[in-house]
């Protein structure tokens, strides 16, 4: 990500530059004519393949010997090209993505042709961007590369640059007369698409990377999201203007937008793109590639309210997948596999910015592991927690063959066990197990599953259910015989079982379900169907017992519905459950479903 002097991207957080494949002695041809939207059949599952950030943005010795973010260079790219070649292509990773600095020296000053396009550093790439996607092709791969949203403040020009195959029409006339700025880092000028020249200047940037060969572009710094907000980081009219230029072309290009991304337009995301970043950058910009402190951690919030968005056509993207080289990655064995499995469970992009010239045996088990991917890229839906998003948790997915996908999860940082009980995945009795980072049958268990995990460790399973299927009691929150107190209150919810939910539980708000009958007396794992448009926490209790405090992964939005399954203790006949919201704000509560019998 660029700072406003362009001559120092700032840490965590901040993604680079984005840049498109525009290079000098670009092709004037006329656009193609429009055919019919690709996105489906670019998009139909995740995208797999390699990004050269991580590497470019790290201070790990020796990766950036001419200063920073020196890696991006020809030659760096044509050897990742080979080694994805010879080491992932035939396991599905097909795309090598330029990032950010293409067209800037080492210094940071970019290089723009006449029609204020984005050209090569002849340093960087001395036979120019065509050269190299012409190796990537010729290796059986994708080439992809990046673009900052707007225009450039250095490509301006006084306003008089002319803009390609648009007569008469210059850069003072794409732009708002006051100068205003866009993106993430407030680098370029914001694109006015009121003005009939704005969308032509947008045509010759897709016309060139068309011409170019690049199949693959990320349109980087997008708003609302990447950190700004307001009318001057609304960027969907660009994201628009892109598929439509993309389109004109008759070239199927991958459209990828970045980064920490809005969801409150995960509408027009999904309308005008392949795919979008749910959250900010996982480099760390330290002396490794990563860290599981800096971000990788991050992801177990910020994904479960996204879940619902993704399918054919378009899909979450966690960013780089850097669990292949040891060391330099700067995660243990368990992180990795553990980076791994969320990825791959939540149908994330699976793209790695290692170097792919030095992957260890360990790093190359994780990134080739066959069943693994196929959770990823099978029709598999995406996991999300059915369980709260305590230290240790439980995400899951049922498959169209009636089996679930199961990962266990413990983000504490000392050992524990996590179990996976077959209630909160819809059903009971016995289920088969396989386990699929071993590619092991565990055999048969009954009622649940328990791991002793390590420190930030994982598992990851197919269970195949052989019982019946979970039988329930359902309460109401907003029923009549329930208790509110403090803020609490009865509101309309048009997802919500009855139509109704109990919200404004906050600062002491409390809902009491004042007549929960069991027969036997027991831990139940109880369903909780909730809203929350954040992750919120709230403590739960059963009669006079002590409260526990458990998170609840947002869903997304606060008109959408979601459920996990929390324990409590009941006796047999009437009890009370309190979900109270103590000192902070609490979910909206919309029903729980009490199981007929407790835990076995």
């Amino acid at each position: 990500m660029w700072s406003p002097s362009y001559s120092v991207l700032p840490a965590r957080g901040l993604r680079a530059a984005v840049v498109l494949a525009l290079t000098a002695g670009l092709a004037t041809t006329a656009p193609a004519a429009a055919q019919a939207d690709t996105r489906p059949a670019l998009a139909a599952k995740p995208y797999m393949g390699w990004s050269s950030w991580s590497m470019q943005s790290s201070k790990y010795p020796g990766l950036n010997p001419d200063g920073d973010y020196s890696y991006l260079t020809e030659a760096n790219v044509l050897k990742q090209t080979d080694a994805l070649a010879a080491k992932l292509k035939r396991y599905g990773y097909e795309y090598v993505n330029i990032d950010a600095g293409w067209w800037r020296d080492r210094t940071w000053k970019p290089d723009f042709d006449q029609y204020a396009r984005q050209t090569p550093d002849p340093v960087r790439f001395p036979h120019g961007m065509k050269a190299v996607a012409d190796h990537i092709h010729a290796k059986g791969l994708k080439a992809g590369i990046y673009l900052p949203v707007g225009l450039e403040k250095e490509a301006y020009g006084d306003g008089k640059v002319p803009i390609w195959n648009a007569d008469g029409c210059t850069t003072a006339d794409i732009v708002y007369g006051d100068l205003r700025t866009t993106n993430g880092w407030d680098s370029a000028y914001k694109l006015d698409f009121a003005k009939p020249c704005t969308q032509k200047y947008v045509d010759s940037q897709a016309q060139a990377l068309a011409d170019w060969g690049y199949d693959f572009l990320k349109l980087d710094g997008v708003g609302p999201g990447s950190f700004k907000s307001g009318d001057n980081y609304d960027n969907v009219a660009d994201v628009a203007a892109w598929q439509k230029a993309i389109a004109a072309t008759g070239r199927p290009v991958h459209l990828e937008i970045s980064w920490s991304l809005d969801i409150g337009h995960a509408a027009d995301w999904k309308k005008y793109s392949n795919g979008w970043r749910v959250d900010t950058d996982v480099e760390c910009y330290c002396n490794t590639l990563v860290s599981w402190e800096n971000s990788v951690d991050d992801r177990f919030d910020d994904t479960p309210g996204w879940t619902r968005h993704a399918g054919p056509g378009g899909w979450n993207d966690l960013d780089s997948l850097d669990i292949g080289n040891g060391a330099m990655d700067g995660l243990t064995k368990a992180e990795r596999q553990t980076y791994a499995t969320l990825w791959a469970v939540a149908k994330s992009p699976l793209y790695t910015g290692d170097d792919l010239t030095k992957l260890d045996s360990y790093g190359l088990s994780l990134l080739t592991n066959k069943e693994v991917i196929a959770v990823d890229q099978g029709d598999t839906p995406p996991a999300r927690p059915v369980t709260p998003s305590d230290p240790q948790q439980v995400w899951a997915a049922k498959n169209p063959d009636g089996s679930r996908t199961v990962a266990l999860f413990n983000l504490a940082d000392s050992p524990a066990a996590v179990t996976a009980d077959w209630s909160a995945l819809g059903f009971t009795g016995k289920a088969g197990v396989r386990d699929l980072w071993n590619h092991e049958n565990l055999g048969t268990y009954k009622n649940r599953i328990t791991e002793a995990l390590p420190a930030h460790g994982s598992r990851l399973f197919t269970v195949t259910p052989h019982g019946s299927a979970l039988h329930t009691t359902g309460y109401e929150a907003e029923s009549a015989g329930n208790t509110l107190s403090g803020n609490a209150s009865v509101a309309d919810c048009a997802a919500c079982s009855g139509g109704k939910k109990v919200g404004n539980l906050y600062l002491g708000g409390k809902l009491r379900f004042d007549n929960v009958v069991v027969d036997r007396p027991g831990t139940y794992l109880i369903k909780v169907a909730y809203v929350s448009g954040d992750a919120r926490s709230v403590n739960v209790s059963a009669n006079s017992g002590g409260a526990t405090r458990h998170k609840f992964p947002s869903t997304g939005d606060w008109g959408s519905v979601e459920t996990v399954s929390v324990p409590v203790t009941l006796k047999a006949g009437a009890n009370t459950l309190t979900f109270d919201s103590g000192s902070d704000y609490a979910p909206d509560i919309d029903r729980i479903d009490v199981p007929v019998s407790p835990r076995l």
